[in-house]
């Protein structure tokens, strides 16, 4: 099959002929259609995320159809449309498996970081962690769906009941969730980089009430805000934009560092916090509510080959929605 295989990182993906793997007890071989390209993959792809298998194949937003069922695989067909998340595996047994927190597992493995991804031809994938997809969505619109969109409900939930509701860098997940929120009666409040007014108006196309620069203050107080963007120094701007009580929510797994500030801006029962992972439960729950809002994904297509294009054009903020490589 073909792959684009990451060497190490900072090094460009290299195209490759690999074995079409094959899947061990518990799992399947899915023939992949469209795999997302997350900002993750990026983290991986320059270092900052420690310790990745190598060589790996990169790409956790996976959407394709099972060819093969691994020994004791049930719930699956050959040919099904499936989709793979980024968490690919849990222990069940660690403290927080029991608690029903899997996406804090004290030894997780996460695709395309630990398990090879859909930057390829052919995956494997536990079958625990893959999942049936709506219909109504064609593979690359789906694709966005399996972290982007995930991130952005789990990072959604953990906002409380915000009405007024701040989101900082508008991507793959601000373009999904800020669907959620305006379908569940919330105003949307977007922030971008200074100046993109391309991104800015994407904004206002999907419903957002305000939309403006990552260093203007939104015209009322926020009941919350969720930062996309891995930016540091936008907490303590979020911070000051939201109300007391209000609560800042950290939406990504990588961010430069937090700039010191003053604690009056966290003073008055404001809230900081992160988003870790997900559960399957957020997946399963998701993928029935994005039909039914309904989320519609803006995407990129391109050509498995050009993953190094797709990332590029990432880093430099170029994309509106999420670019999908096709096989």
């Amino acid at each position: 099959m073909q792959a684009m295989l990451l060497d190490r990182p900072g090094a460009p993906l290299k195209p490759v002929e690999l074995e079409v793997p094959k899947p061990g007890p518990g799992q399947i071989l899915i023939k992949v259609a469209a795999c997302g390209v997350c900002r993750t993959d990026l983290h991986i792809f320059d270092g900052e995320l420690h310790h990745p298998k190598l060589p790996l194949v990169l790409g956790h937003e996976i959407v394709g159809h099972v060819e093969a069922l691994g020994p004791g695989v049930e719930g699956f067909a050959i040919g099904m449309r499936v989709g793979v998340p980024w968490l690919g595996w849990t222990d069940g047994t660690c403290f927080y498996c029991r608690q029903g927190e899997e996406n804090l597992c004290d030894h997780p493995r996460f695709t395309g970081y630990q398990i090879d991804g859909g930057y390829a031809g052919y995956t494997v994938a536990d079958a625990r962690y893959a999942f049936h997809l709506p219909d109504g969505y064609s593979n690359a619109e789906a694709a966005p769906l399996l972290c982007a969109g995930l991130i952005g409900y789990r990072s959604l939930k953990l906002a409380g009941d915000p009405k007024r509701l701040g989101i900082y860098g508008f991507g793959a997940a601000a373009h999904i969730v800020a669907q959620v929120a305006r379908a569940q009666g919330r105003d949307v409040y977007a922030f971008t980089r200074p100046g993109d007014l391309a991104a800015q108006n994407f904004a206002r196309s999907l419903g957002a009430v305000w939309a403006g620069g990552s260093d203007e203050k939104p015209p009322e107080a926020l009941d919350a805000a969720i930062i996309f963007a891995p930016v540091g120094a936008l907490v303590p701007i979020a911070l000051k934009a939201v109300r007391k009580g209000g609560v800042v929510v950290c939406g990504g797994i990588h961010m430069s560092d937090i700039p010191s500030f003053p604690y009056d801006i966290l003073w008055e029962e404001r809230v900081l916090r992160s988003v870790a992972n997900l559960t399957r439960a957020d997946a399963r729950e998701f993928l029935a509510l994005a039909p039914k809002v309904p989320v519609k994904t803006s995407v990129v297509p391109m050509k498995l080959n050009q993953a190094n294009e797709a990332l590029e054009r990432l880093r430099k903020g170029e994309l509106t929605g999420a670019a999908v490589l096709i096989p």
